[in-house]
């Protein structure tokens, strides 16, 4: 038994983080030098609900309740002690979406997460109303949307937040959100650390006319920024927490994070030039910039680090359910032939498998559509595969097709970034699923960015592990001592990464690969059409 992790656990010197992911619920106990203690996590999944992808919150209260329960179990069996108390706490979760609630706190519509892509004319109007980019998974637009279908329940809207907002509110009583979350919310002025107050103007002018009883700034949570205190834990949110009652209520909790903000503090990657990527469900890179973008472009949204710097952000809806999808058909075959393989050895197996494949994949082609894809103008999808007739049909291309077209939107929206803004990026950092699989996703990530990326140890906790760390930063931070000085200084002083620089046959034949991409695009048009 660890005897100095016991005490620090007695003595409360520890920080819990939980995110909600969009297929895992996880949570990371750290103890005050940031070495993970013990985990619990919770599977789930979306579901399409008379056409809106939807978690139902009764999910989410069984999924934070299952993964507390199991981190305090496993407390419990290495450690000999029950999980009281804590030195704070942290939540983080999807960004953007739509979650509503009137004035007795009743959910008022379903909560729609950032997969959906229904609020194109909404979008489109804001843009030009704010000359900002705003996409359609931002909370603003699902509201403007709803206004401009008319729905009843818009007037007795009197608070709207995301997921980690909505969480941390029924766990504190506190209306707030962290400036990373917020600005996936509505856009951010810089200077002042709050929504920018002349597009807030604008927006309230451009509804008048509908005469609602709010104006938008009154229902939108306060927000804060890394290191400020937002509130405690109490005594009805430990009940949410911990049924079983054990956990104390009044632990400090830091203000709730976006999972693209709680991913760039995992990876330490909020410095001007960096950037991180995490790929799993959906796929988006952060890319912190030295100064703004020269104009608008609707494949790149403008969001923040937790501590308020601007950052680009590349959000697509798409990566690896439909390459998971592949796997499971391969481990169909294993179990037919009574095959033994464990599914990470399949994967290790056929990931390492794709990079002794031909570096244009041979002609063939796949896309990943599960849902729409906003980066290329689809409001739904269809997963597809099509190969030439006179291709090199091989299992190693295959594998590699499906690990490049996993990549193939997000890099669209950074070769803008890059040929179009000359923006430099000194290195990305990749965390996620995709990435699992030592040098494999790396390699082929660091072909489509053609940039250096490194994966380090504590990114495979990713934003739960980013989340504590964010809760350590209120707690244990020295005088003045910025987010960026706590993480080179404290948190990642002594941390391990592995490093893939782009190989330049890699990077070619990507490029050749793309190619047949954008003109295949015509074709997922028509099983989108076709396929009904």
């Amino acid at each position: 038994m660890n005897h100095i992790a016991r005490a620090k656990i007695k003595e409360g010197k520890t920080v819990l983080g939980i995110e909600l992911g969009s297929t895992r619920i996880k949570g990371v106990l750290l103890d005050d030098q940031h070495t993970v203690l013990a985990t619990g996590s919770f599977s789930w999944e979306n579901k399409l609900e008379d056409g809106i992808w939807t978690y139902h919150l009764e999910d989410v209260w069984r999924g934070i309740q299952k993964c507390f329960q199991e981190l305090r179990q496993s407390v419990e069996e290495q450690y000999k002690l029950k999980l009281v108390s804590l030195g704070g706490i942290g939540i983080s979760a999807m960004m953007h979406g739509y979650l509503v609630f009137d004035g007795q706190d009743q959910q008022l519509a379903p909560f729609r997460t950032w997969r959906n892509t229904m609020t194109k004319q909404a979008a489109e109007e804001l843009v030009e109303l704010f000359a900002y980019q705003i996409p359609q998974r931002w909370s603003i637009a699902h509201l403007y949307q709803s206004i401009l279908n008319q729905f009843d329940h818009v007037n007795e809207i009197r608070y709207m937040t995301t997921l980690s907002g909505y969480v941390h509110w029924k766990l504190t009583g506190q209306k707030v959100l962290g400036i990373d979350d917020a600005s996936g919310m509505f856009p951010i002025d810089l200077d002042t650390k709050t929504y920018d107050k002349e597009m807030l103007k604008k927006f309230d002018a451009k509804i008048s006319k509908y005469n609602y009883q709010w104006k938008i700034e009154e229902i939108l949570p306060k927000v804060l920024v890394a290191g400020e205190e937002a509130g405690t834990l109490t005594k009805e949110g430990a009940a949410l927490l911990d049924p079983s009652g054990t956990l104390k209520e009044g632990i400090p909790m830091c203000p709730p994070a976006g999972d693209a903000g709680t991913g760039m503090v995992a990876t330490n990657s909020i410095k001007i030039r960096t950037g991180n990527v995490s790929a799993g469900t959906s796929v988006f890179s952060m890319i912190v910039l030295e100064k703004q973008l020269t104009k608008v472009y609707p494949e790149i949204d403008l969001v923040t680090t937790p501590e308020g710097n601007l950052v680009a952000m590349v959000h697509c809806n798409n990566c690896t359910s439909d390459l998971n999808a592949w796997v499971q058909i391969f481990r169909q075959f294993c179990d037919t032939f009574h095959i033994n393989l464990e599914m990470d050895q399949l994967y290790e197996g056929l990931y390492q498998l794709a990079l002794s494949g031909e570096k244009d994949c041979g002609g063939l082609l796949s896309y990943n559509y599960v849902s729409g894809e906003h980066m290329t103008g689809f409001t739904e999808g269809r997963p597809l595969f099509v190969r030439e007739q006179n291709c090199h049909f091989s299992l190693a291309n295959f594998m590699r097709t499906h690990l490049y077209t996993s990549l193939g939107a997000i890099k669209i929206g950074n070769d803008l970034l890059f040929r179009e803004e000359g923006v430099k990026v000194d290195v990305v950092f990749a965390h996620g699923g995709l990435f699992k699989t030592e040098r494999v996703g790396q390699t082929i990530l660091a072909a489509a960015l053609n940039t250096p990326v490194s994966v380090m140890k504590t990114a495979g906790e990713g934003g739960a592990f980013g989340i504590a760390v964010l809760v350590s930063y209120m707690l244990w931070k020295q005088k003045q001592q910025t987010l960026t000085q706590y993480l080179e200084e404290t948190v990642f002083a002594d941390a391990q990464s592995v490093t893939v620089v782009p190989n330049a046959k890699d990077v070619e034949g990507y490029e050749i690969f793309m190619d047949r991409y954008k003109k295949g695009l015509a074709v997922e048009k028509a099983a989108v059409d076709a396929v009904k």
